[in-house]
């Protein structure tokens, strides 16, 4: 078979010529740089490709066996395990855990990389697909996210932000180091649900992501937040929008924290908004233990994390009336069934809209 110079190829990763001392090894690692390197000519994210990488190791290591050797039954048997432990991953985590071994077979049998030639003539056995329909889990169900993350309802939330700020008056009043830290994270949590954010969207926003807004000039610099690090897809960079704010409140908190606050961390001319004592940026992982320890605090339920923040900014918006087209595009979303599943209405909400219907006659026989 013609050689093709294609990036990944086999011939291109492999010397020519040497025996090596452990050939199976060589020939999956060889397999995998080729990958990488296949992935890269797409464009694909760095993180995106280590995590892939770092996958089909974790599946070999399970099955014991090389790719050539693997099996239908091995994709069953991981997907058990997977969903069998007493932590076990969510449905849709284990799909598209084996996506990704689905994508790597495809790229060994794939005849233009030349794999399963190389493997052939070595060990007498070829690499197969063995993800299919048949073995993989189904999409049936359009959330498969956790029942217990939610959304916190108005009181809960309203509580959560009225024990932040309790925390920035009593260590202050103990005249005690760390009211800044307090007050900055309390800041943190209200912005994560006044604009709808990600964790890490709000971590890593700058002082110059908000500007103004001529169409709603009460909130005056704040009236529009650029995200710069939303979600990306399928490895591409992280895609980015603009927040429009809609609370005054929101804008109000934020300036405070800004104009009063900011200035006791040691930030210079840098622009981040949430600086640490040390001079580096808040990370994502120090705002998931602040909001728990401010969860347990209040005996909020244990599954509840900070993006259930921003479950509640969806629920709430919809359920004020907020055009669910305008919520999507707020919170970042491609399609509107994927806010759908964001937005959990409340009782009260669901009573009030009963009791429209019931006014209304609607529930009436005739």
């Amino acid at each position: 078979m013609r050689r093709v110079a294609v990036e990944g190829a086999a011939h291109l990763v492999l010397a020519d010529g040497v025996v090596p001392l452990r050939p199976a090894e060589t020939l999956f690692e060889g397999m995998l740089t080729g990958w990488e390197r296949q992935q890269r000519a797409r464009l694909l994210a760095a993180s995106t490709i280590r995590t892939r990488v770092d996958l089909v190791r974790r599946f070999a290591l399970f099955t014991g066996t090389s790719p050539w050797e693997w099996l239908p039954g091995d994709v069953e048997d991981w997907a058990t395990e997977l969903l069998s432990t007493p932590n076990g991953l969510a449905r849709s985590t284990v799909r598209n855990y084996l996506n990704q071994i689905a994508m790597f077979c495809d790229y060994i049998t794939d005849a233009r990389y030349g794999w399963a030639e190389q493997c052939l003539e070595h060990f007498g056995a070829h690499p197969v697909q063995i993800c299919h329909e048949e073995n993989m889990p189904s999409h049936s169900a359009p959330y498969e996210g956790r029942p217990e993350v939610r959304a916190l309802s108005r009181r809960e939330l309203q509580d959560f932000f009225d024990y932040a700020d309790e925390q920035v008056v009593r260590i202050r009043s103990a005249g005690r180091k760390g009211w800044a830290p307090a007050f900055r994270d309390a800041t943190v949590f209200k912005v994560i649900y006044a604009w709808g954010l990600r964790r890490r969207e709000a971590a890593q926003l700058d002082l110059a992501d908000f500007s103004r807004n001529a169409k709603a000039p009460e909130f005056g610099r704040y009236g529009a937040c650029y995200v710069r690090f939303g979600k990306a897809t399928k490895g591409s960079p992280p895609r980015r929008r603009t927040v429009l704010t809609v609370w005054e409140w929101a804008a109000e908190a934020l300036a405070e924290y800004v104009e009063e606050v900011r200035p006791h961390f040691a930030v210079g001319k840098r622009q981040l908004l949430w600086p640490t004592d040390s001079g580096g940026r808040l990370q994502g992982r120090e705002i998931t233990r602040r909001f728990a320890t401010y969860r347990d605090a209040l005996g909020l339920d244990e599954e509840l994390h900070p993006h259930c923040l921003r479950h509640s900014y969806v629920t709430h918006l919809i359920e004020d009336g907020a055009d669910p087209s305008f919520v999507q595009r707020q919170v970042g979303h491609a399609w509107g069934s994927t806010t759908a599943i964001y937005a959990h209405v409340g009782s009260d909400f669901m009573n009030n809209a009963l009791r429209e219907v019931l006014n209304a006659g609607l529930g009436e026989v005739t």
